[in-house]
Protein backbone atom coordinates (compact mmCIF):
# COMPACT_ATOMS: atom_id res chain seq x y z
CA UNK A 1 0.00 0.00 0.00
CA UNK A 2 3.23 2.66 0.32
CA UNK A 3 4.49 1.82 -2.39
CA UNK A 4 1.07 2.69 -4.49
CA UNK A 5 0.58 5.80 -2.61
CA UNK A 6 4.28 6.85 -3.60
CA UNK A 7 3.69 5.85 -7.21
CA UNK A 8 0.54 8.10 -7.04
CA UNK A 9 2.52 11.07 -5.53
CA UNK A 10 4.98 10.67 -8.28
CA UNK A 11 2.17 11.09 -10.95
CA UNK A 12 0.12 13.69 -9.41
CA UNK A 13 3.76 15.53 -9.09
CA UNK A 14 4.72 14.87 -12.70
CA UNK A 15 1.34 15.86 -13.90
CA UNK A 16 0.95 18.99 -11.84
CA UNK A 17 4.68 20.06 -13.47
CA UNK A 18 3.51 19.68 -16.60
CA UNK A 19 0.62 22.29 -16.18
CA UNK A 20 -2.62 19.51 -15.80
CA UNK A 21 -5.29 20.02 -14.18
CA UNK A 22 -6.56 17.37 -12.02
CA UNK A 23 -10.01 17.02 -11.61
CA UNK A 24 -11.23 15.40 -8.56
CA UNK A 25 -13.40 12.19 -9.17
CA UNK A 26 -15.96 13.04 -6.52
CA UNK A 27 -16.64 16.25 -8.47
CA UNK A 28 -17.72 14.27 -11.70
CA UNK A 29 -21.65 15.58 -12.34
CA UNK A 30 -24.14 13.28 -13.70
CA UNK A 31 -25.76 15.42 -16.54
CA UNK A 32 -29.82 16.28 -16.28
CA UNK A 33 -31.77 15.37 -18.91
CA UNK A 34 -32.02 17.95 -21.76
CA UNK A 35 -35.58 20.04 -22.03
CA UNK A 36 -38.24 18.31 -22.61
CA UNK A 37 -36.34 15.39 -24.32
CA UNK A 38 -38.52 13.14 -22.97
CA UNK A 39 -41.62 15.02 -24.51
CA UNK A 40 -44.11 16.62 -23.23
CA UNK A 41 -47.75 16.33 -20.32
CA UNK A 42 -50.77 18.42 -20.19
CA UNK A 43 -51.39 20.14 -16.97
CA UNK A 44 -54.85 20.78 -16.81
CA UNK A 45 -57.25 23.00 -14.63
CA UNK A 46 -61.02 22.49 -14.29
CA UNK A 47 -63.89 24.75 -12.52
CA UNK A 48 -62.54 27.91 -13.30
CA UNK A 49 -62.06 30.89 -13.20
CA UNK A 50 -62.91 31.55 -9.31
CA UNK A 51 -62.45 34.68 -7.78
CA UNK A 52 -60.94 33.66 -4.79
CA UNK A 53 -58.01 31.07 -6.37
CA UNK A 54 -57.42 32.13 -10.33
CA UNK A 55 -54.70 34.86 -9.57
CA UNK A 56 -52.85 32.29 -7.35
CA UNK A 57 -52.90 29.18 -9.74
CA UNK A 58 -51.60 31.83 -12.47
CA UNK A 59 -49.04 33.56 -10.62
CA UNK A 60 -47.86 30.20 -9.19
CA UNK A 61 -47.78 28.65 -13.16
CA UNK A 62 -45.64 31.59 -14.61
CA UNK A 63 -43.65 31.60 -11.68
CA UNK A 64 -42.33 28.13 -12.62
CA UNK A 65 -42.53 28.93 -15.85
CA UNK A 66 -45.38 26.57 -16.73
CA UNK A 67 -48.51 26.50 -19.00
CA UNK A 68 -51.71 24.56 -18.41
CA UNK A 69 -55.40 24.24 -20.37
CA UNK A 70 -58.07 25.94 -18.09
CA UNK A 71 -61.51 23.72 -18.68
CA UNK A 72 -63.81 26.84 -17.62
CA UNK A 73 -67.05 26.47 -16.71
CA UNK A 74 -69.39 29.01 -18.90
CA UNK A 75 -71.37 30.43 -15.52
CA UNK A 76 -67.71 31.41 -14.12
CA UNK A 77 -66.13 32.70 -16.97
CA UNK A 78 -69.90 34.62 -17.62
CA UNK A 79 -68.92 35.87 -13.54
CA UNK A 80 -65.42 36.42 -13.90
CA UNK A 81 -64.81 37.65 -17.58
CA UNK A 82 -61.58 39.29 -16.31
CA UNK A 83 -59.92 36.24 -15.15
CA UNK A 84 -60.30 34.93 -18.40
CA UNK A 85 -58.37 37.28 -20.42
CA UNK A 86 -55.93 36.90 -17.16
CA UNK A 87 -55.68 33.25 -18.15
CA UNK A 88 -54.73 34.23 -21.94
CA UNK A 89 -52.53 36.85 -20.89
CA UNK A 90 -50.80 34.39 -18.69
CA UNK A 91 -49.86 32.51 -21.13
CA UNK A 92 -52.84 29.81 -20.66
CA UNK A 93 -55.06 27.95 -23.45
CA UNK A 94 -58.61 28.21 -22.61
CA UNK A 95 -61.25 25.46 -23.35
CA UNK A 96 -64.63 24.41 -22.35
CA UNK A 97 -66.32 22.13 -19.54
CA UNK A 98 -69.81 23.08 -19.41
CA UNK A 99 -71.68 26.14 -18.55
CA UNK A 100 -73.37 24.50 -15.12
CA UNK A 101 -71.21 21.49 -14.21
CA UNK A 102 -74.48 18.91 -14.87
CA UNK A 103 -74.51 15.14 -15.44
CA UNK A 104 -74.18 15.96 -19.28
CA UNK A 105 -75.74 12.48 -19.88
CA UNK A 106 -79.23 13.18 -17.97
CA UNK A 107 -79.91 15.76 -20.50
CA UNK A 108 -81.61 15.51 -23.87
CA UNK A 109 -79.45 16.21 -27.02
CA UNK A 110 -80.61 19.91 -27.20
CA UNK A 111 -79.69 20.49 -23.53
CA UNK A 112 -76.38 19.29 -24.46
CA UNK A 113 -75.84 21.37 -27.12
CA UNK A 114 -77.39 24.47 -25.19
CA UNK A 115 -74.56 23.81 -22.14
CA UNK A 116 -71.65 23.75 -25.06
CA UNK A 117 -72.45 26.66 -27.01
CA UNK A 118 -73.24 29.20 -23.76
CA UNK A 119 -69.92 28.53 -22.23
CA UNK A 120 -68.57 29.08 -25.76
CA UNK A 121 -70.05 32.35 -25.76
CA UNK A 122 -69.47 33.09 -22.40
CA UNK A 123 -65.61 32.78 -22.97
CA UNK A 124 -65.80 34.71 -26.03
CA UNK A 125 -66.99 37.44 -24.45
CA UNK A 126 -64.28 37.24 -21.96
CA UNK A 127 -61.78 37.34 -24.81
CA UNK A 128 -60.51 33.99 -24.04
CA UNK A 129 -61.02 33.00 -27.77
CA UNK A 130 -63.34 30.15 -29.26
CA UNK A 131 -62.17 27.12 -27.61
CA UNK A 132 -61.75 23.82 -29.68
CA UNK A 133 -61.60 21.63 -26.66
CA UNK A 134 -64.04 19.74 -24.29
CA UNK A 135 -63.86 17.90 -20.96
CA UNK A 136 -67.29 16.45 -20.04
CA UNK A 137 -68.07 16.73 -16.00
CA UNK A 138 -67.25 14.22 -14.37
CA UNK A 139 -65.46 12.68 -17.44
CA UNK A 140 -68.85 11.58 -18.58
CA UNK A 141 -69.45 10.93 -21.83
CA UNK A 142 -71.19 8.92 -24.93
CA UNK A 143 -71.50 9.53 -28.75
CA UNK A 144 -74.38 11.82 -28.53
CA UNK A 145 -72.54 14.87 -26.16
CA UNK A 146 -69.29 14.20 -28.29
CA UNK A 147 -71.48 14.77 -31.78
CA UNK A 148 -72.71 18.23 -30.17
CA UNK A 149 -69.19 19.32 -29.10
CA UNK A 150 -68.15 18.22 -33.00
CA UNK A 151 -70.77 19.65 -34.32
CA UNK A 152 -69.53 22.91 -32.47
CA UNK A 153 -65.87 22.61 -33.44
CA UNK A 154 -64.63 21.12 -30.37
CA UNK A 155 -62.86 17.75 -29.34
CA UNK A 156 -64.07 15.55 -26.49
CA UNK A 157 -60.61 15.64 -23.63
CA UNK A 158 -60.67 12.94 -20.77
CA UNK A 159 -57.39 12.98 -18.70
CA UNK A 160 -55.03 10.21 -17.68
CA UNK A 161 -54.07 10.75 -14.46
CA UNK A 162 -56.43 11.95 -11.75
CA UNK A 163 -54.43 13.90 -9.32
CA UNK A 164 -57.50 13.79 -6.88
CA UNK A 165 -57.45 16.97 -5.12
CA UNK A 166 -61.15 17.08 -5.61
CA UNK A 167 -61.21 14.07 -3.43
CA UNK A 168 -59.19 15.75 -0.33
CA UNK A 169 -55.48 14.85 -1.94
CA UNK A 170 -52.70 16.45 -0.20
CA UNK A 171 -50.21 18.76 -1.83
CA UNK A 172 -47.76 15.86 -1.43
CA UNK A 173 -49.97 13.17 -3.32
CA UNK A 174 -51.20 15.67 -5.64
CA UNK A 175 -47.21 16.16 -6.60
CA UNK A 176 -46.71 12.42 -6.27
CA UNK A 177 -49.26 11.56 -9.04
CA UNK A 178 -47.81 14.25 -11.39
CA UNK A 179 -45.18 12.02 -10.97
CA UNK A 180 -46.55 9.51 -12.69
CA UNK A 181 -47.13 11.40 -16.47
CA UNK A 182 -45.35 10.39 -19.41
CA UNK A 183 -44.91 11.46 -22.87
CA UNK A 184 -48.20 12.97 -24.34
CA UNK A 185 -49.99 12.10 -21.00
CA UNK A 186 -52.73 14.83 -19.51
CA UNK A 187 -53.40 15.16 -15.20
CA UNK A 188 -56.70 16.37 -14.35
CA UNK A 189 -56.71 19.01 -11.26
CA UNK A 190 -58.30 21.68 -10.34
CA UNK A 191 -58.65 25.64 -9.88
CA UNK A 192 -59.83 25.85 -6.77
CA UNK A 193 -57.81 24.01 -4.11
CA UNK A 194 -54.95 25.74 -2.12
CA UNK A 195 -52.87 22.61 -2.28
CA UNK A 196 -53.38 22.46 -5.79
CA UNK A 197 -51.50 25.22 -6.37
CA UNK A 198 -49.21 24.24 -3.61
CA UNK A 199 -48.21 21.61 -5.51
CA UNK A 200 -47.13 23.46 -8.53
CA UNK A 201 -43.30 23.96 -7.82
CA UNK A 202 -42.86 20.34 -6.83
CA UNK A 203 -44.54 19.50 -10.18
CA UNK A 204 -42.39 21.71 -11.73
CA UNK A 205 -39.25 20.18 -10.61
CA UNK A 206 -39.80 17.10 -11.28
CA UNK A 207 -41.19 17.24 -14.94
CA UNK A 208 -37.67 19.16 -15.25
CA UNK A 209 -35.68 16.09 -13.66
CA UNK A 210 -37.19 13.90 -15.93
CA UNK A 211 -36.36 15.86 -19.23
CA UNK A 212 -40.33 16.60 -19.39
CA UNK A 213 -42.17 20.34 -20.47
CA UNK A 214 -46.09 21.51 -20.08
CA UNK A 215 -46.85 21.28 -23.40
CA UNK A 216 -50.88 22.03 -25.16
CA UNK A 217 -53.06 19.70 -25.77
CA UNK A 218 -53.75 18.76 -29.77
CA UNK A 219 -57.33 19.19 -30.70
CA UNK A 220 -56.41 16.42 -33.75
CA UNK A 221 -54.99 14.30 -31.75
CA UNK A 222 -55.96 14.82 -28.34
CA UNK A 223 -52.44 14.34 -26.64
CA UNK A 224 -50.56 16.92 -25.27
CA UNK A 225 -47.46 18.26 -27.72
CA UNK A 226 -45.06 21.31 -27.82
CA UNK A 227 -47.08 24.01 -27.89
CA UNK A 228 -47.69 25.44 -31.22
CA UNK A 229 -47.23 22.06 -32.61
CA UNK A 230 -50.09 21.33 -34.50
CA UNK A 231 -53.44 23.51 -34.40
CA UNK A 232 -53.84 25.59 -31.15
CA UNK A 233 -55.89 24.69 -28.98
CA UNK A 234 -58.21 28.17 -28.46
CA UNK A 235 -58.91 30.10 -31.78
CA UNK A 236 -58.13 33.75 -30.58
CA UNK A 237 -60.46 36.28 -30.03
CA UNK A 238 -61.06 38.11 -33.53
CA UNK A 239 -58.97 41.56 -32.97
CA UNK A 240 -59.38 43.02 -36.63
CA UNK A 241 -56.59 40.94 -37.98
CA UNK A 242 -54.14 37.59 -36.67
CA UNK A 243 -50.45 37.33 -36.13
CA UNK A 244 -47.74 34.79 -35.87
CA UNK A 245 -44.73 34.81 -34.04
CA UNK A 246 -41.96 32.71 -34.66
CA UNK A 247 -38.65 32.64 -32.42
CA UNK A 248 -35.35 31.92 -33.54
CA UNK A 249 -32.42 31.09 -31.62
CA UNK A 250 -29.65 33.51 -31.42
CA UNK A 251 -25.76 33.50 -30.07
CA UNK A 252 -24.98 30.66 -27.13
CA UNK A 253 -22.90 31.59 -24.32
CA UNK A 254 -22.06 29.59 -21.04
CA UNK A 255 -24.28 31.65 -18.60
CA UNK A 256 -27.00 33.20 -21.33
CA UNK A 257 -28.43 32.66 -24.64
CA UNK A 258 -30.26 35.41 -27.36
CA UNK A 259 -33.52 34.80 -29.18
CA UNK A 260 -35.24 36.70 -31.94
CA UNK A 261 -38.82 37.03 -32.58
CA UNK A 262 -40.46 37.60 -35.68
CA UNK A 263 -44.13 38.55 -36.35
CA UNK A 264 -46.45 38.43 -39.40
CA UNK A 265 -49.56 38.94 -40.16
CA UNK A 266 -50.26 42.94 -38.52
CA UNK A 267 -47.63 45.80 -37.69
CA UNK A 268 -49.86 45.93 -34.39
CA UNK A 269 -49.36 43.12 -32.17
CA UNK A 270 -48.84 42.37 -28.60
CA UNK A 271 -46.49 38.98 -28.02
CA UNK A 272 -46.81 36.99 -24.70
CA UNK A 273 -43.16 35.31 -24.13
CA UNK A 274 -43.08 33.06 -21.43
CA UNK A 275 -39.85 32.17 -19.89
CA UNK A 276 -38.76 29.24 -17.37
CA UNK A 277 -37.46 29.39 -13.88
CA UNK A 278 -34.80 30.03 -12.92
CA UNK A 279 -34.30 31.97 -16.40
CA UNK A 280 -33.69 35.83 -16.13
CA UNK A 281 -34.31 38.36 -19.34
CA UNK A 282 -31.41 40.48 -19.14
CA UNK A 283 -32.09 42.86 -22.31
CA UNK A 284 -34.16 43.42 -24.61
CA UNK A 285 -34.25 45.18 -28.34
CA UNK A 286 -36.84 46.45 -30.31
CA UNK A 287 -39.57 46.61 -28.29
CA UNK A 288 -41.66 48.00 -25.87
CA UNK A 289 -42.10 45.03 -23.00
CA UNK A 290 -43.77 44.97 -19.99
CA UNK A 291 -43.53 42.27 -17.25
CA UNK A 292 -46.00 39.91 -15.08
CA UNK A 293 -45.52 40.20 -11.26
CA UNK A 294 -43.86 36.63 -11.15
CA UNK A 295 -41.23 38.11 -13.78
CA UNK A 296 -41.68 34.98 -15.97
CA UNK A 297 -44.03 36.00 -18.59
CA UNK A 298 -43.02 39.27 -20.87
CA UNK A 299 -45.86 41.31 -22.99
CA UNK A 300 -43.50 42.95 -26.23
CA UNK A 301 -45.14 45.65 -28.51
CA UNK A 302 -44.01 47.12 -31.39
CA UNK A 303 -42.34 50.49 -30.10
CA UNK A 304 -41.07 51.91 -34.29
CA UNK A 305 -38.50 49.07 -35.21
CA UNK A 306 -40.13 46.70 -37.20
CA UNK A 307 -41.90 43.57 -36.30
CA UNK A 308 -38.92 41.83 -34.90
CA UNK A 309 -37.28 41.92 -31.69
CA UNK A 310 -34.99 40.14 -29.31
CA UNK A 311 -33.72 39.74 -25.86
CA UNK A 312 -30.75 37.91 -23.78
CA UNK A 313 -31.52 35.00 -21.26
CA UNK A 314 -29.68 34.64 -18.16
CA UNK A 315 -30.78 30.74 -18.76
CA UNK A 316 -29.43 29.71 -14.83
CA UNK A 317 -29.15 25.57 -16.11
CA UNK A 318 -32.49 25.73 -18.02
CA UNK A 319 -32.27 25.94 -21.95
CA UNK A 320 -35.72 25.81 -22.40
CA UNK A 321 -36.90 27.87 -25.69
CA UNK A 322 -39.66 30.25 -24.66
CA UNK A 323 -42.91 29.72 -25.53
CA UNK A 324 -44.99 32.46 -27.52
CA UNK A 325 -47.97 33.53 -28.02
CA UNK A 326 -49.10 36.90 -30.58
CA UNK A 327 -52.38 38.82 -30.63
CA UNK A 328 -53.38 41.32 -33.33
CA UNK A 329 -54.02 44.82 -31.54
Amino acid sequence: MRKLRVVLCGVAGALAASGAVLVPLTQTATAAPAACSSGYVGLTYDDGPNAGNTNNLLNALRQNGLRATMFNTGQNAAANPGLVRAQVDAGMWVANHSYTHPHMLTLSSAQMSSELSRTQSAIQAGGGGTPVLFRPPYGETNATLQSAASALGMRTIIWDVDSQDWNGATTAQIAQRAGTLTNGQIILMHDQYATTVAAIPQIAADLRNRGLCAGMISPTTGRAVAPGGGANPTTPPPTGGSCTATYSEGQKWTDRFNGQVAVTGTNNWAVTVTFRSPQRVIATWNATVTWDAGGYVMTARPNGNGNTFGFTVQHGGNWTWPSLTCTAT
